[in-house]
């Protein structure tokens, strides 16, 4: 039986482990690998937000800045060495650290549909992601006062103006390593986080070396990346983690980390998965194409396997899954939750 936890977003929280939550995703984004461009509009993305919320959402999150594979993040509010955001000096970076955990690997292959494609993507400022996102966090706020608002930033100006503006959630997905100001900011704000796992950056992801047992690394930079949020002031009962599926990982790396997901439980913080439409699960389909072409099945008809990833991820115990497709995914993880509950 997964562990009951209170998540506390500040003015309320969350109770965690009875049921699964779902998180809608809302993408106000030109770029977006599996919806950008189609609710870049407020209203379009407020029409989204509101037909998630008939669907069961128990979150919403909601974007202004892709990361997919290729994007390259606002290096205004970047470190050379990561880890000093916290004001905990790292002993390594987490590329040192890949790099002496692999010290004598080859480099692995680049993988076209696996691995981030030789493109990449203008940075977004946190004027323009504010310009994106503030209006869809206000009206929806004002619209429907008791909904769940997760803003999705790495960046600290975005989350202080977006939880002043009704969110309640700071969904950063550097874990707080990215903008020096996260952690206090989100101390300051006292609400919820979400502190996602992920291998460097977007542009970096062709040329990561292999990390060793994948699992365990995750497990051991989350947890130490969680404890130094504690330490900056965050508080303990604030924090949800998430392994970032697809972020810094390969085809061969995703689905070792979703077998072995209830190691992370280890860690002691709630999970969050998002594998929603994701690339290996596209990899996977492929075999199934007619034409024996072999081409990733496109995000569009990667739900049925989402829906397997998602089952297993319950069983092996997530809290809250993340996802573009909520009614399917609620109708799922009731059922996985009627067989937990049977155990």
């Amino acid at each position: 039986m997964r562990p009951v936890f209170h998540w506390n977003l500040g003015s309320r929280s969350l109770e965690l482990g009875k049921r699964t939550l779902i998180m809608g995703v809302v993408n106000v984004t030109p770029d977006s690998f599996s919806d950008g461009g189609l609710y870049l509009d407020r209203d379009q993305a407020i029409e989204q937000a509101e037909r998630l919320l008939d669907e069961g959402a128990d979150i919403l999150d909601i974007g202004g800045e892709s990361t997919r594979p290729g994007a390259r993040v606002a290096p205004e509010v970047t470190t050379r060495r990561e880890g000093h955001e916290f004001g905990v000096k790292p002993a390594l970076s987490d590329r040192e650290r890949s790099e002496r955990e692999s010290k004598g690997a080859a480099m692995r292959p680049k993988e076209s549909s696996a691995l981030a494609p030789e493109v990449s993507y203008p940075t977004v400022t946190a004027e323009e992601e504010l310009r994106r996102v503030l209006p869809v966090i206000t009206e929806l706020k004002k619209k429907h006062p008791a909904a769940v608002l997760s803003v999705d930033t790495y960046k600290a100006a975005v989350a202080r103006a977006a939880v002043n503006a009704g969110a309640e959630i700071v969904n950063d997905v550097s874990g707080f390593r990215w903008d020096p100001q996260m952690a206090k900011t989100v101390a300051d704000l006292k609400c919820g986080a979400v502190l996602m796992h992920m291998r460097g950056r977007p542009e970096e992801w062709r040329t990561l070396p292999p990390p060793g047992d994948i699992v365990l690394l995750v497990k051991r930079e989350l947890k130490e990346w969680a404890e130094k949020a504690v330490l900056a002031g965050v508080r303990r009962e604030r924090i949800v983690l998430d392994p970032g599926f697809g972020f810094g990982k390969n085809f061969d790396e995703n689905y070792p980390l979703l077998a072995r997901f209830s190691e992370l439980q280890a860690a002691g913080f709630p999970l969050l998965a998002g594998t929603s439409r994701k690339s290996f699960i596209g990899r996977t389909l492929a075999t199934l194409s007619r034409n024996g072409d072999g081409v990733d099945a496109p995000p569009e008809a990667r739900l049925y396997g989402t829906l397997a990833t998602q089952v297993a991820l319950i069983l092996k115990g997530v809290h809250i899954l993340r996802t573009h497709d909520v009614k399917p995914a609620l109708e799922a993880a009731r059922v996985a939750d009627a067989i937990l509950q049977a155990r």
